[in-house]
Protein backbone atom coordinates (compact mmCIF):
# COMPACT_ATOMS: atom_id res chain seq x y z
CA UNK A 1 0.00 0.00 0.00
CA UNK A 2 1.36 3.44 -0.91
CA UNK A 3 2.08 5.93 1.87
CA UNK A 4 -0.55 8.32 0.49
CA UNK A 5 -3.18 5.64 0.95
CA UNK A 6 -2.01 4.97 4.51
CA UNK A 7 -2.29 8.66 5.43
CA UNK A 8 -5.79 8.99 3.97
CA UNK A 9 -4.65 11.38 1.25
CA UNK A 10 -5.62 11.11 -2.39
CA UNK A 11 -3.88 12.48 -5.44
CA UNK A 12 -6.06 14.76 -7.57
CA UNK A 13 -5.07 16.53 -10.78
CA UNK A 14 -5.89 20.22 -10.57
CA UNK A 15 -6.31 22.63 -13.45
CA UNK A 16 -5.64 26.14 -12.29
CA UNK A 17 -4.87 29.44 -14.01
CA UNK A 18 -1.24 30.50 -14.20
CA UNK A 19 -2.00 33.72 -12.30
CA UNK A 20 -3.65 31.86 -9.40
CA UNK A 21 -0.86 29.29 -9.31
CA UNK A 22 1.81 32.01 -9.26
CA UNK A 23 0.01 33.83 -6.44
CA UNK A 24 -0.32 30.58 -4.44
CA UNK A 25 3.39 29.85 -4.98
CA UNK A 26 4.37 33.30 -3.68
CA UNK A 27 2.05 32.85 -0.68
CA UNK A 28 3.42 29.39 0.07
CA UNK A 29 6.97 30.75 -0.13
CA UNK A 30 6.05 33.51 2.36
CA UNK A 31 4.50 30.93 4.74
CA UNK A 32 7.40 28.47 4.33
CA UNK A 33 5.05 25.75 3.08
CA UNK A 34 5.13 23.64 -0.04
CA UNK A 35 2.71 24.71 -2.75
CA UNK A 36 0.66 21.56 -2.18
CA UNK A 37 0.48 22.17 1.58
CA UNK A 38 -0.55 25.79 1.01
CA UNK A 39 -3.36 24.83 -1.38
CA UNK A 40 -4.61 22.24 1.12
CA UNK A 41 -4.38 24.78 3.97
CA UNK A 42 -6.39 27.39 2.05
CA UNK A 43 -9.04 24.85 1.02
CA UNK A 44 -9.35 23.46 4.56
CA UNK A 45 -9.63 26.97 6.03
CA UNK A 46 -12.35 27.93 3.53
CA UNK A 47 -14.26 24.71 4.25
CA UNK A 48 -14.03 25.27 8.00
CA UNK A 49 -15.23 28.88 7.70
CA UNK A 50 -18.14 27.77 5.51
CA UNK A 51 -19.14 25.16 8.09
CA UNK A 52 -18.42 22.29 5.70
CA UNK A 53 -15.89 20.51 7.94
CA UNK A 54 -15.13 20.36 11.63
CA UNK A 55 -11.56 20.47 12.75
CA UNK A 56 -9.76 20.96 15.96
CA UNK A 57 -6.50 20.10 17.64
CA UNK A 58 -5.64 16.48 16.94
CA UNK A 59 -8.85 15.81 14.99
CA UNK A 60 -9.21 14.77 11.39
CA UNK A 61 -11.20 17.13 9.19
CA UNK A 62 -14.64 15.62 8.87
CA UNK A 63 -17.63 16.75 6.84
CA UNK A 64 -20.61 18.09 8.70
CA UNK A 65 -23.71 15.94 8.30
Amino acid sequence: MASAEKSGRKAYPLRISAAVLDAMQRWSDDELRSLNAQIEYVLRDALRKAGRIKSGPGKQDTPHP
